[in-house]
Order: C-alpha cells, then structure tokens, then sequence
C-alpha cells in the first residue's frame, strides 16, 4: 500500500484507466456465469445482465470499503474538503476506474441514446472525482458519496430480479424494503449531508460552485429516481413494460445512478 498510492497520486489518469482495464477483465469472467433462459430471449436484457452484474461487484467493493474508511478515519465527516488517506485515495482511484469502464460499456455497446441519463450521472461523477485525485482534495467527500453503493446492491439486484422475471418472489418483496430503506438512508441521506456540507462552507471552499452545481444535479436525478422507484414498487401501474430503470413505462430504457 506504501509503495502503490505514490505511485497513483503521480500518475492518476494512467491509474484510472488501468482499474479501469481491471473491471473490463471482470466483465468478461462474468459472462462465463450462467445466465436465466428468459435473460437470454432478447441481445438489450443480455446486455442489462452482464452491466449490472460488474455493478454489483463494484458496489459490494466501494460501498463496504466507504464505510469502513469512515470508521476507521471519522474526521472525514467533518473535514470532506482535505481529509485524505491512502486507503482512502485508493479507492476513489479504483471506483473512478469502474465508472470509466461502464460508460465506455454503455457508449461502445450502442446504448447511449437509450441510457443518457446514466451517463449524464457518470460524466458528474468521474469529473469530480478526477478532481479529487489530481488535487488531493475533496477525497473524503469523493468516499462519502460512495455511501450510496451500499444502496446501489439492492437497486441492482431488484433489477437483476425483475430481468429473471422474479418480480413477484419473496425474495424480491424482501429487497425491495431494503431497497428503499438504503435508499433513503445512504444514497438520500448522503447526499443531502455533502450538499449541506457545500451550502455551509461554501464561502472558503476551493471550487466550491463546480461541486455545488454538480451535487445539485445528483440531487435532482436522485429524487426523480425516489419518486420512480415509488411509483414501480409500491404503487405498480397494469400493463406496462418494464424499463431500464426497473420502472413500468411504455419505452423507457433507462436506469438509475450507481
């Protein structure tokens, strides 16, 4: 760990793009898993299942090392501005890597059009994080927004339920509680403590309005998707397709942040 975070912190483009490399190798080991027949029927769900699969690895990965950064390390919740560690470093150059690696995934597979919003939330993500790791600041602000992965394994296993088909399964009325707990305790609750935390010290921060501006619009993407998730899992419309983002519309393909 010494000897590789200096590495990072001098070279972080070429580091990202090598974390990056590294989830591209496990997108491909997972396709040597089984997937469910009704998954195989059409190329679009195929391709759903294998993206969301490397999702949850990353998210299982970020989510549990984020919080276990701030266990070890509190005073990142007070000082998200200049707090950093090399753990901490480390794994906002690893999860940076994992969003490159989806938005090629998603831009090179043909689904940009259909997925913009997705990579409206990736461009937001991965320029405030590059931020981060060629400045060394706001590192412990990059670590608490990685809170909502620990949502994220739940939305992507709802997801994953409902492609299999097993939308009507204990298992998915499980999840989806969960789901909306984590939701509104990790991805909700974090964000509205980071963008309390920009309003606040907004005076003094460096770049504040680019990171104001950018939480701004995770705010508002994350509130739609509240409202969706409502509106798919508590309050189901008849006869309607399912779309990317696990929600009942008539075309929609689209599908939530990670």
């Amino acid at each position: 760990m010494e000897a590789l975070v200096p590495v990072l912190k001098s070279h972080p483009g070429p580091s990202v793009l090598v974390f990056s490399l590294m989830f591209r190798v496990i997108h491909r080991l997972l396709q040597r898993l089984p997937v469910p027949k009704v998954v195989r029927q059409d190329d679009f769900s195929t391709w759903k299942w294998k993206n969301l699969s490397v999702s949850v690895v990353h998210s299982l990965l970020t989510g549990t090392w984020a919080l276990t950064c701030v266990v070890l390390w509190p005073e990142m919740l007070s000082n998200i501005h200049s707090y950093n560690t090399p753990l901490s470093y480390l794994l906002v150059c690893i999860s940076t890597g994992y969003f490159v690696q989806d938005a090629g995934d998603i831009i090179l597979t043909g689904h940009a059009k259909a997925s913009w919003e997705f990579l409206v939330h990736h461009v937001v993500v991965i320029s405030c994080f590059l931020y981060s790791l060629y400045t060394e600041l706001y590192v412990a602000g990059a670590v608490l927004a990685l809170f909502v992965e620990v949502n994220s394994v739940t939305l992507h296993l709802r997801l994953l339920m409902k492609l299999a088909g097993a939308q009507f399964s204990s298992m998915y009325c499980i999840n989806k509680l969960v789901n909306i707990l984590t939701y509104i305790t990790f991805r909700m609750g974090t964000q509205a403590y980071l963008t309390w935390y920009l309003i606040h010290n907004y005076t003094w921060l460096i770049n504040g309005l680019f990171f104001l501006i950018s939480m701004i619009v995770m705010d508002i993407m994350i509130l739609i998707y509240f409202y969706r998730l409502l509106r798919a899992d508590f309050l189901p419309r008849s006869k309607k397709s399912m779309g990317h983002n696990g929600s009942y519309n008539n075309n929609s393909k689209k599908f939530p942040c990670d």
